[in-house]
């Protein structure tokens, strides 16, 4: 459960030390990926400069929904991009000015725009992946469980992701302890009051059987996001049958499991596996 003081854990990963490959690539800041208001919301490319087209991942920031941005993560997309990823790290509209569902819809927001831009950042929209840590897991979790096929009202732009990872990431918000007073500030009221947004925050509840491969990782000793606060949404997806992994850090607290580079590799392996490009299968002659 989130305590005050917890809730504004803010992580600052920049200089986390992850083994780099040989690829290299170009930082293109401060891009406006959407606009609400008067407010521009921007993001930050880390574009690998061979030709293309790349596999992307869009990266999201933690921070209890009310505090960082999109540099927070910047070892994340760094590493990937010298994997041969494309990166988008995104800031996204903050609690308490702004209630769930802001976080979410930039993110979503963010997902079209990677993909109407494909072609000027030499990308596959077809292999587009995103990682997060803490609230930005929790994020990442929910465009994976809730992604739909184009339609009119997401803009015609297909919002499902081919691969996922989250760490440190509460995924269920239908039973809490305090009835959800916690949340207040992210939520505008409780459990009683607007309890149909704690159920659309909830990526667990939209486990179905089309969402997309899921790496987990998570801190054995995390009192912020225990283990069984990600580990709901991993069984619902494995028991619609979604390729899943669990990964625990031993002995880890909620800021040790995301700066574990071994475990951080393992998800920079995780997915540029499964954002590579499929090969098509051919039925046998009879």
């Amino acid at each position: 459960m989130f305590s005050l003081r917890a809730l504004l854990v803010c992580f600052c990963l920049g200089s986390l030390p992850l083994q780099a490959e040989d690829i290299a690539f170009e930082i293109k800041e401060k891009l406006v990926y959407s606009k609400v208001d008067e407010r521009e919301l921007l993001l930050d490319a880390f574009v690998p400069t061979t030709p293309g087209p790349h596999p992307a991942v869009l990266v999201v920031h933690g921070g209890a929904w009310r505090s960082g941005n999109r540099k927070q993560l910047a070892a994340y997309a760094s590493a990937l991009a010298a994997r041969g990823m494309a990166c988008f790290a995104i800031d996204y509209r903050l609690a308490p000015e702004h209630k769930f569902p802001a976080q979410i819809d930039d993110c979503r927001a963010a997902v079209r725009w990677i993909r109407k831009n494909a072609m000027e950042y030499r990308i596959d929209p077809d292999r587009l992946g995103a990682i997060g840590y803490s609230a930005g897991g929790h994020l990442v979790c929910l465009l994976g469980t809730t992604g739909e096929p184009a339609n009119s009202q997401n803009g015609n732009v297909d919002t499902r992701l081919q691969a996922i990872a989250a760490g440190g990431a509460p995924t269920d918000f239908r039973k809490l302890a305090d009835n959800g007073k916690w949340a207040n500030y992210w939520m505008g009221g409780d459990l009683s009051t607007v309890p149909e947004k704690f159920h659309a925050a909830s990526a667990a509840a939209f486990a179905d059987a089309q969402d997309p491969p899921f790496f987990f990782f998570n801190g054995t000793a995390d009192e912020l996001v225990p283990l069984k606060w990600s580990r709901v949404c991993h069984d619902a997806l494995k028991e619609e049958g979604v390729r899943v992994e669990w990964h625990e850090i031993d002995g880890a607290n909620h800021l040790q499991a995301a700066m574990n580079a071994a475990v951080l590799e393992k998800a920079c392996d995780f997915l540029h596996r499964e954002l590579q490009p499929r090969q098509p299968t051919t039925n046998p002659q009879n």
